[in-house]
């Protein structure tokens, strides 16, 4: 049997979330049911912990006045 090394769409999601690492990108975006373009913008908004960007991306958009 052959030894073989897993693949990045492989690897587990962990808390932070790697914007420059598009199969997380694609994965996290699938999972808060969001754009890699939106995910990107929590991302930049609230840092990289995955629960940090989960709450803000659960907030109510902004009201524009």
């Amino acid at each position: 049997m052959q030894n073989v090394a897993p693949t990045a769409t492989d690897a587990p999601l962990g808390e932070r979330i790697d914007v420059n690492a598009h199969y997380e990108v694609r994965e996290w975006a699938a999972r808060f049911g969001v754009t890699p373009e939106r995910l990107r913008e929590a991302v930049r908004a609230v840092g990289v912990w995955s629960a940090d960007v989960e709450s803000y991306l659960k907030r109510p958009p902004p009201t524009q006045a």
